[in-house]
């Protein structure tokens, strides 16, 4: 597996990653309207063409036989979701496609964002993780990462409650 710096060059293979990584993710659990909605309005060309032009942001793929299986997303700075410190990094999204989970590339993304927060010598990391979502609880707990707060995280007319969670670095 490698990781590739994603830039514009890449937004239609960052879009469809994102796009099916997340209804693989989520849609079980959601509604068709609500998944819809989320779709459409956050991992549309123009939102993601933003974010990857920010420059507190940075995202990256992880490649297999040239092939995008999964990304990840970074936030420093006043990109952050929430807590906007400079000391800290955020993991806003991992996200891997369905059939290549159990096969480390999680592990392989957030030793990305791990060495990425060393190097810019970050106090902690953290992230949103869904409270609906024992599997990704489960893997940042075994990393370290522990609890310290809830935010809403709207899909649609859906409120939901993620988890916010942190490792000290």
């Amino acid at each position: 597996m490698q990781i590739k710096n994603v830039d514009l060059a890449d937004i239609q293979t960052l879009q469809e990653l994102s796009r099916q990584t997340y209804f693989e993710t989520f849609a079980a659990d959601n509604t068709a309207e609500n998944m819809q909605h989320y779709l459409e309005n956050n991992l549309n060309e123009s939102k993601l063409t933003t974010e990857i032009n920010n420059p507190d942001s940075t995202f990256y793929l992880a490649m297999l036989d040239n092939k995008a299986i999964g990304y990840l997303k970074l936030n420093s700075g006043s990109a952050q979701t929430e807590l906007q410190d400079n000391k800290a990094i955020e993991i806003e999204r991992i996200y891997v496609l369905k059939d290549y989970h159990g096969q480390k590339v999680g592990q392989f993304l957030l030793d990305k964002a791990l060495e990425i927060a060393r190097e810019r010598d970050a106090a902690y990391i953290w992230l949103g993780v869904w409270e609906k979502n024992p599997k990704a609880i489960r893997f940042y707990e075994k990393n370290g990462f522990v609890p310290f707060g809830s935010h809403i995280f709207r899909l649609g007319d859906d409120e939901q409650t993620d988890i916010m969670m942190k490792l000290a670095l």
